[in-house]
């Protein structure tokens, strides 16, 4: 049989080039602001600052990304962050999935009351201060706990992953508590195995706020060698920018400028040093992605 050519009316092509031109704008949109930034931060930052630098660097360069990685200190950053993301990833999900399923039960003692309590501390919280004296009377300060311990449940996800579990069928679970699965089994060889995307939404979301969270470094940390990467450049910015407004005289501007490495050079640097790690995480959760975000997200 020969594949028969689908006719549309003028109308219709008319709607779907005005769909296709939408969709070019959006990624447009997304993509050229990503290229602009990896061009300048390739580009010789006194080069760039004369301006018409866009998606191309005009004098390429690596002497950014030398000098962030110049004193050694963003290498071990990067261990912590790494090991922060895993270990606070992994944490996150067991403790978060396991609230979750005993939360869809319906035969759980007091679970209205429970579902309350916590959705209640999405509305209010004790604020910055009470939150520091409490990880201080906890001893997590200056300590990596300080990392993983606060984000361990997130209240969002918690309530994605119990509408989730909701939206499997209670035949399953029924079946396997007939067959004699304690909850504990149910938990993980059946709901689990079918909870992938819903898992690999949450997973990715806390990845991404571990990776790029540098609040928790620079106000609960006073000392710099447990500083995620996150510290490590927003402190080197910092720097750099207070370096530049310091220029007072011809002199000193004489000598800034004869330097090749700008903030705003080493600013795009560190930009594509901390964006590019997580990206590369998500081709291997894009397809269990949108499923997971819609099956999860609104059910009650």
């Amino acid at each position: 049989m020969h594949n028969k050519k689908i006719k549309y009316s003028l109308s219709e092509r008319v709607v779907k080039f005005i769909i296709y031109l939408i969709v070019i704008l959006i990624c447009a949109v997304i993509i050229l602001p990503c290229l602009n930034v990896l061009a300048l931060s390739f580009n010789d930052g006194a080069d760039a600052a004369k301006g018409g630098i866009y998606f191309w660097p005009r004098q390429w360069t690596l002497q950014n990304y030398q000098e962030v990685f110049k004193d050694g200190s963003i290498v071990k950053a990067y261990k912590i962050t790494i090991a922060r993301t895993v270990i606070g990833t992994l944490l996150s999900l067991i403790v978060t999935s396991f609230a979750a399923f005993a939360l869809h039960e319906k035969n759980l003692p007091g679970r209205s009351i429970l579902t309350i309590l916590i959705t209640f501390t999405m509305l209010f919280s004790g604020g910055q201060i009470p939150t520091y004296i409490q990880y201080n009377n906890l001893h997590i300060l200056n300590t990596f706990f300080v990392y993983i311990l606060p984000g361990t449940v997130s209240v969002t996800y918690l309530i994605m992953m119990r509408s989730f579990f909701e939206s499997l069928p209670d035949s399953l679970i029924e079946s396997a508590q007939l067959d004699g699965c304690s909850f504990f089994r149910i938990y993980l060889n059946i709901v689990m195995p079918l909870s992938k995307p819903v898992i690999a939404v949450v997973g990715l979301y806390t990845a991404v706020n571990h990776w790029n969270d540098w609040f928790a470094g620079a106000f609960y940390m006073s000392s710099s060698d447990l500083w995620p990467v996150q510290t490590v450049l927003q402190q080197m910015l910092s720097r750099a920018m207070a370096s530049q407004q310091e220029v007072t005289t011809v002199a000193q501007a004489i000598a800034h400028n004869a330097h090749t490495v700008t903030s705003d050079s080493l600013k795009m640097a560190a930009v594509v040093i901390t964006t590019v790690p997580i990206l590369c995480v998500y081709p291997f959760v894009q397809k269990y992605f949108a499923q997971g975000a819609l099956l999860g997200a609104v059910k009650e």
